[in-house]
């Protein structure tokens, strides 16, 4: 993406991307227990993804300024061969351009790199527009949650083969 550099997450990121992620959420109504906004690891995300090396985070930053991010876990009680799609939130101002399915799409090519042959996730309603970009990607609907996220409060659940 032109102006746009994509990179690992590096732990000087946390703050910034955990404003991203609660500010997001705060906008589209959904602030509330059982989801990322209450989730203590959305503070120190640099080292939850340095705890497994099939995880991986990737940032966004335009001007110098971090404006979203999106990875990939192998969350627990998940298949094996199935990771999660996991922490995708973008600032207002980059919404539109098309850097969501950009950040999608190498979430999803490290997931392949990483030898997972499914990519899951856990949304919610009120995230509409993430989740008609998620159906245009081939993520289906399930009818129950996967794994143990610890996040109770979404009640959106896709998955997508590789």
């Amino acid at each position: 993406m032109e102006g746009i550099e994509i990179r690992p997450i590096q732990f000087s990121d946390n703050a910034a991307m955990a404003r991203i992620i609660r500010s997001s959420l705060e906008e589209f109504g959904a602030a509330r227990p059982g989801t990322v906004y209450f989730d203590e690891s959305t503070d120190h995300l640099f080292e939850l993804f340095q705890s497994t090396p099939l995880s991986a985070y990737f940032v966004a930053v335009k001007n110098g300024a971090l404006v979203g991010g999106a990875g990939i876990f192998p969350t627990e009680g998940l298949p094996g061969t199935t990771c999660e799609l996991v922490k995708m939130y973008l600032s207002p101002e980059v919404r539109g351009l098309g850097l969501g399915r950009f950040m999608i799409d190498r979430c999803l090519q490290k997931a392949k790199e990483n030898g997972f042959d499914s990519v899951y996730l856990e949304t919610m309603p009120e995230l509409k527009k993430a989740v008609s970009v998620y159906e245009k990607f081939g993520f289906s609907y399930l009818t129950g949650p996967m794994g143990n996220s610890g996040h109770n409060g979404c009640d959106i659940w896709m998955l997508k083969n590789l």
